[in-house]
């Protein structure tokens, strides 16, 4: 019975240790399968995606170029202020300007119709004047009376001439009623149509501006 027995336990014995042996072979093989598969995709621990480099050597680039946008776009409180005094003082002086230009046009104005006011008031007595020279007798014109007063005359017009006084020209010329005052009309061959046959009253101009137009006669 005893030899029974240990016959039994050996070959339980030898049972466990085949069975340890397959599995350690199985491992084995296990382990060269996984290498295997590992060298065929060409994949390591060590190996590391191209990506993922760039990737981490860009991220403090742009963290940097924003950090950088951030610093450039804030502007300091002083500079703002300087640039709002500076825009203020550009603005007034357009204003000033502005208002320089418009007084000086409003002076010019007023001077101007001043100017013509005066004129007016002046321009009866140049025709007094004209109407005296034109009726001294002949036998007189070469008196001093009549002399000085054909200086006076001429002095006269010629400080209105000075000032921007001048007559209108009128006999001969074409009818403009932009410069004549036609109040009669007379019929003469020898002129053509529309033309200012005679003339009544001297017309001025002060400047570009008419005073008084000429009161003519108007050839048909």
């Amino acid at each position: 019975m005893k030899d029974e027995a240990l016959k039994k336990e050996d070959e339980a014995l030898n049972t466990e240790q085949e069975a340890g042996t397959e599995q350690t072979s199985e491992a084995g093989s296990g382990e060269a399968g996984n290498t295997e598969a590992a060298a065929e995709t060409g994949e390591t621990a060590e190996d590391v995606p191209e990506g993922a480099e760039e990737d981490t050597e860009q991220a403090p680039a742009a963290e940097k170029e924003e950090k950088k946008g951030f610093f450039k776009k804030k502007k300091d409180p002083r500079d703002e202020k300087i640039e709002d005094l500076t825009d203020r003082v550009k603005r007034q002086m357009a204003e000033f300007e502005n208002f320089r230009k418009r007084t000086d046009k409003e002076k010019s104005a007023m001077y101007e119709m001043g100017a013509k006011d005066i004129i007016e008031r002046i321009l009866p007595v140049i025709d007094n004047f004209e109407r005296g020279l034109a009726t001294v007798p002949e036998d007189a014109k070469g008196t001093p009376l009549a002399e000085g007063m054909e200086k006076i005359y001429k002095q006269f017009r010629k400080t209105l001439e000075e000032a921007g006084v001048k007559a209108i020209e009128a006999v001969g010329q074409e009818f403009d009623p932009n410069y004549h005052n036609a109040v009669m009309h007379v019929d003469d061959e020898s002129l053509g149509e529309n033309i200012v046959a005679e003339e009544l009253q001297k017309g001025y101009m002060y400047r570009d501006s008419v005073v008084r137009h000429s009161m003519v006669k108007v050839a048909n």
